[in-house]
């Protein structure tokens, strides 16, 4: 596969309807932009909806905007609602949007807020709109993981919601490494229906919003080091607008950088941690999200 593509190598994807999360900044914003530019009626699914319709208005094409608060289980299930009205199909669900390094803190449902929000809020929101996606060939979900899920990264089963002791790093490994587990065993569930695929993909370092709760000292270094370590939003987006869009693209398979660490560089096929193949760890990840959700998949 080729490792000079460019979001000119995005085809055209005029009839599609492509969900994005977070798409009001960052690499969200310009993964919807340029699914927009090629034809793709996008839905931005955000949680600041004023925000969202400045980011709409700076776009080109057929772009919506739906509320959606990944922290509230409540505004997941009735953001689903919406768009199973307003849509027969779905050909791109892009699980974009993220926290990183917050202060310890739970979402409206009690979840530690890294792993409900990248996570759980995720998982919700597949399980509902799956049916959407499965009757469309071609159709895929995306999940954007990170190189943070190779850092003091496990499923603690034990401690899920980091009860007894917090560490903001370890909690968004944990978050980012869940994401990648539930992408290979959806896969494994989407398989025997021959239409819909689950992919992942990373943005190696880019220059974005995500680190603005890391503590001080870990955020000004970044900010200094930015311009040698890091690339902007738009090619961040790269690896995820390859992961969906992609004719080559294969199930379960994860996207990021081609440079050295996979921090920058044009897109091209990676491969995560040793321990986010392990399927019995993703087969008792998957049951916890469906119990502590309440969402069952159709598959």
């Amino acid at each position: 596969m080729s490792e000079t593509w460019t979001e000119q190598d995005v085809p055209d994807q005029s009839g599609r309807v492509a969900v994005v999360t977070g798409a009001n900044t960052g690499l969200g914003f310009e993964t919807a932009r340029v699914l927009a530019e090629r034809g793709a009626s996008v839905v931005l699914a955000v949680r600041n909806t004023e925000k969202s319709k400045q980011a709409a208005a700076r776009m080109t094409g057929d772009v919506t905007v739906q509320p959606l608060d990944l922290t509230s289980l409540e505004s997941v299930r009735a953001a689903a609602a919406d768009l199973r009205a307003a849509h027969q199909r779905i050909d791109l669900l892009i699980n974009n949007a993220g926290v990183m390094y917050t202060p310890k803190q739970t979402t409206h449902d009690g979840f530690e807020m890294q792993f409900g929000t990248n996570h759980l809020g995720h998982f919700a929101l597949t399980g509902l709109l799956l049916d959407r996606l499965l009757p469309v060939p071609g159709s895929r979900v995306v999940t954007v993981s990170s190189v943070g899920h190779r850092i003091r990264a496990a499923i603690h089963f034990d401690d899920l919601q980091w009860e007894r002791s917090y560490g903001r790093a370890a909690a968004y490994g944990q978050s980012k490494l869940a994401n990648l587990m539930f992408t290979y065993e959806l896969q494994r569930r989407l398989a025997q229906h021959g239409t819909t695929v689950a992919v992942a993909a990373h943005p190696g370092m880019s220059n974005t919003e995500l680190p603005r709760n890391s503590p001080a000292v870990v955020r000004l270094p970044l900010t200094w080091l930015a311009p040698l370590i890091t690339q902007n939003a738009a090619r961040g987006s790269l690896p995820t607008l390859r992961a969906a869009t992609d004719p080559a693209v294969l199930g379960g398979q994860y996207y990021g950088p081609s440079g050295i660490g996979e921090t920058r560089g044009r897109p091209k096929l990676v491969t995560s941690s040793p321990q986010s193949y392990d399927i019995a760890i993703q087969r008792d990840l998957w049951a916890v999200s469906e119990d502590l959700t309440d969402v069952k998949f159709p598959v």
